[in-house]
């Protein structure tokens, strides 16, 4: 890298405008939770449309978060990283003038597209511009800010939504957005992955495949389990990942090599983020509606209760980096997970109809601990478990199973929720979140023994050094 190059690229910057640009993307996964009671009595709709106001997002998302990285490798980060943050402000903005519920579902539809190119080159641009030595405490601080949008997003959603009007969780990005553009592109490096050719079939089949599972789980409750489109989807979906698998396995340039997966260390970290998610956003969007139509809070009240949850990482995130580095992120990671398992079983314990904040509390600054502990670590075990040119893959992959969780949780959690209980009463309400509630603890309980499948430190150093010769990375930032 030339002097004015690093310069160009410091790392001060790096972290600040990636930070700031995963926080806007972390944030509009949970920002409308708390809006959509609101939503629907504005722009009508049932459970599904509300489901679907969540999973466009998340879906598209997920399903283009690693032909994003793709791209970002072949053309430029820098390039592409400005491409889809612009497109993610100006989907913004169209989702905040939506006039009925569909044009807005499309909006954050395209929403997601943006974030996903945006969202895993903030941690290979972050990657690039800073020192090795330094590295960990900017993925701390990196997960520590992703952690206050989860925090915030709740919370900013419903105090919006209460004193003005939901359209401002959408509003929101805009200013911001155009903050990073110029920044963006004066003050970030331009780097490059391997060089190898777009994936193109590779992308169809992932994409296909995401897609088609995802919308048979959340129309399965709405269209019924026997429907033909609910199970095309789910069978269709399923076969076109398992054609993606046995694809990548043989093609010369896979978008997602397998063979990463034979590092424990990679498959253990990504099978503990996808099943997180999983329980995690599944049961966040059950109880932001809990707090409002059940227990009687406003929007904002709403937030600020789930905060000893939600607020959590911005507390104990930097120390869960330092104890990352001081221990490993093995141990940390899996107790954060076993700790959030806990707090999600003890919920479904105590919520009732009538349940007063002091029985929720202890369930939820336990799960609050939890995903802290899960945050900081999780970045750096991704990116230490691949070699330094599969990186920007390797944060598209983990984003994509974080994100592929999300949806589904929230697909498989509702369709829990409406077997078992519904909207008709406080008590109707309850009797379909606890045995969805009881799924998600038991799901982010599997995903901590995923974590401790993760080899010590030393071990995954070892492991992201594969004997195979490495292609050589065309990057102005190594």
């Amino acid at each position: 890298m030339s002097q004015q190059t690093a310069r160009r690229g410091g790392a001060a910057w790096a972290l600040v405008i990636t930070s700031v640009a995963g926080f806007m993307a972390a944030l509009d996964n949970l920002v409308v939770t708390t809006a959509l009671p609101s939503i629907r009595e504005d722009l009508g709709g049932g459970l599904h449309d509300l489901e679907w106001t969540v999973s466009a997002y998340t879906l598209t998302f997920a399903v283009l978060l690693m032909f994003g990285a793709a791209l970002g490798d072949r053309f430029g980060r820098r390039r592409l990283f400005i491409a889809g943050l612009a497109v993610f402000t100006g989907a913004s903005a169209a989702a905040a003038m939506a006039p009925g519920i569909d044009s807005l579902i499309a909006a954050r539809a395209v929403q997601g597209a943006g974030a996903a190119v945006m969202m895993p080159l903030t941690l290979t641009l972050l990657t690039a511009a800073v020192p090795v030595a330094k590295r960990g405490m900017a993925y701390g601080i990196w997960g520590a800010v992703n952690g206050l949008a989860v925090a915030s997003g709740p919370l900013v959603g419903g105090t919006l939504t209460e004193h003005i009007s939901w359209q401002w969780i959408f509003w929101l990005n805009v200013p911001l957005g155009l903050a990073l553009l110029p920044l963006a592109r004066l003050r970030l490096a331009e780097s490059r992955g391997t060089g190898a050719p777009l994936d193109i079939p590779g992308t169809l089949l992932a994409s296909g495949g995401l897609f088609g599972i995802v919308y048979g789980l959340v129309r399965g409750p709405v269209d019924g389990w026997t429907g033909s489109l609910v199970l095309t989807g789910l069978f269709a979906g399923t076969a076109l990942l398992a054609g993606f698998v046995l694809y990548s396995t043989r093609a010369k340039n896979p978008m997602l090599p397998m063979r990463l997966f034979r590092s424990r260390a990679f498959a253990g970290i990504n099978a503990a983020s996808l099943l997180m998610f999983l329980g995690m956003f599944g049961s966040i969007f059950l109880l932001s509606q809990y707090m409002q139509g059940v227990l009687g809070y406003s929007p904002t009240e709403a937030g600020l209760r789930m905060l000893p949850w939600t607020g959590m990482p911005m507390l104990v995130a930097p120390i869960a980096g330092i104890l990352a580095d001081r221990i490993g992120g093995r141990p940390v990671v899996a107790a954060g997970l076993f700790l959030q398992a806990l707090g999600l079983g003890y919920m479904s314990v105590v919520a009732t109809a009538d349940a007063s904040y002091t029985a929720q509390l202890p369930a939820l600054i336990v799960s609050g601990i939890g995903m802290a502990l899960y945050f900081a670590p999780a970045a750096h075990l991704v990116m230490s478990s691949v070699r330094p040119q599969e990186q920007g893959i390797a944060s598209g992959a983990n984003n994509a199973l974080r994100e592929v969780g999300g949806a589904l949780g929230i697909a498989v959690m509702a369709s829990i929720f409406a077997a078992q209980g519904g909207y008709e009463s406080g008590q109707a309400f309850v009797d379909g979140m606890r045995p969805a509630l009881v799924t998600g603890s038991a799901v982010v309980g599997l995903a901590g023994i995923a974590a401790l499948l993760i080899p010590t430190r030393r071990r995954t150093e070892r492991q992201a050094v594969p004997a195979e010769p490495a292609p050589v990375l065309e990057t102005a930032s190594h």
